[in-house]
């Protein structure tokens, strides 16, 4: 096994003695002494390991201890295990796999590329465990591959679609070209983006897929370039998102009139392509760091430990849906039923200083507020990692796909 994936295994907490936890449904109580383990499923070494990898592992980290140090919680010891995916689904599912079958894992947490988090989504399900995608954006883990076993945090392609492309036809730009991840996000993201952009009175003119993790996207952006769309939108994340937007400044699309619009932006990609390349680029978020107190008290917490590194959205997500996970735990008595701690999830309101106060909703997908963004010109950032200038707040009833219009059918039954 240690040949086809990495794993590794990280005690972070361990309670003295075992608690006495109530058993779902009956009126006897046991003895669950075992480790609550979670795995943290990540990208360590491709192209999320920035907005993902080590600092979602940290992340969640934070999590446990912030659980255990306020106030008295469960004494059943609590360990994390991390894998790197490499962004491939049968890698992905092979772990997982492993986890539950031989490691005793009760959770998995990040799960960042759709494709795999598809994967893991089945054998979480079939082993009744839980899946926690905090990095993962495929709007379809809510909708046709929706699963009583899963909460979906921090974003989708949905919401993340829907508050760019609105704002952007408003300001004028009407006719689109799209450049596609070509794998699961990219598909969900470049039909979410299609449906916004005809309801709000545009026209996708035209698009091409890509590889994942592609270094040249020359061919690529001469035909966007080509096609002489106002709207030239990068459906992609990462690295890919960085290097598009590289070289499109390169080929002189800005400059020449057509608007580049990033559908996936993260902190780390701004810092990488700083600010003289990055400005004035729009996207839709669900965090930054800089929001509002609890948010900035957070970060000076964990980019100390991050090697000085800031907290991407992904990172946020995955610390608010262990949290909320573990609280979920607490009050239920037990973690080895997965569908009943998600069940006890969606009746706990939820409340981190990261996202505020929300909810999850019967499809698994939490409700918090997202923001369009506006990158901020180099002159107008005054600190380091001062990117951002807030445009919009969009509240959930609008930021969200409604539940009805999802096809997720487990909660009608």
């Amino acid at each position: 096994m240690e040949g086809r994936f990495r794993v590794s295994r990280r005690r972070l907490l361990a309670g003295a003695g075992g608690l006495a936890l109530g058993m779902t449904g009956l009126g006897v109580r046991a003895q669950e002494t075992k480790p609550l383990r979670i795995g943290v499923l990540t990208d360590m070494s491709s192209l999320y390991a920035d907005v993902t990898g080590p600092g979602s592992l940290l992340a969640a980290k934070m999590a446990v201890e912030d659980f255990q140090a306020s106030g008295p919680k469960m004494t059943r010891p609590i360990e994390i295990i991390s894998g790197d995916h490499m962004n491939k689904a049968d890698v992905g599912a092979n772990i997982a796999r492993e986890w539950i079958d031989r490691q005793g894992v009760d959770v998995i947490v990040d799960a960042p590329n759709s494709a795999v988090a598809l994967a893991v989504r089945n054998i979480v399900q079939q082993n009744n465990k839980t899946l926690l995608v905090s990095g993962a954006s495929s709007s379809d883990l809510t909708g046709k591959s929706c699963s009583p076993n899963l909460v979906h945090w921090t974003y989708d392609t949905y919401a993340l679609s829907s508050g760019v492309a609105r704002a952007v036809v408003e300001s004028g730009g009407k006719s689109w070209f799209l450049l596609t991840a070509d794998y699961a996000f990219g598909h969900a993201m470049e039909g979410d983006i299609k449906n916004v952009v005809q309801k709000s009175g545009g026209k996708v003119l035209g698009g091409v897929r890509t590889p994942i993790n592609t270094q040249d996207f020359s061919s690529f952006l001469l035909q966007a370039q080509s096609s002489k769309a106002e709207i030239i939108a990068l459906i992609n994340a990462g690295g890919d998102t960085i290097n598009s937007i590289k070289q499109a400044v390169e080929f002189g699309i800005p400059q020449g009139g057509q608007r580049v619009v990033a559908t996936v932006l993260y902190l780390s990609d701004v810092h990488s392509l700083g600010l003289k390349i990055a400005q004035g680029l729009q996207f839709t978020e669900s965090f930054y760091w800089d929001l509002n107190d609890d948010t900035r008290g957070w970060t000076k917490r964990f980019a100390p430990r991050n090697n000085g590194r800031y907290p991407t959205a992904l990172h946020a997500g995955a610390y608010a849906t262990t949290l909320h996970y573990l609280k979920a735990v607490d009050a239920l008595g037990a973690s080895s039923d997965g569908k009943a701690v998600v069940e006890q999830m969606k009746k706990l309101p939820t409340d981190d200083p990261l996202f505020g106060k929300g909810s999850v909703r019967a499809d698994g997908r939490k409700l918090h507020n997202m923001y369009l963004f506006e990158v901020k010109k180099p002159e107008e950032s005054k600190q380091p990692w001062d990117y951002y200038k807030l445009v919009k707040t969009i509240a959930p009833a609008e930021a969200w796909r409604p539940l009805a219009e999802g096809g997720c059918e487990f909660p009608k039954s």
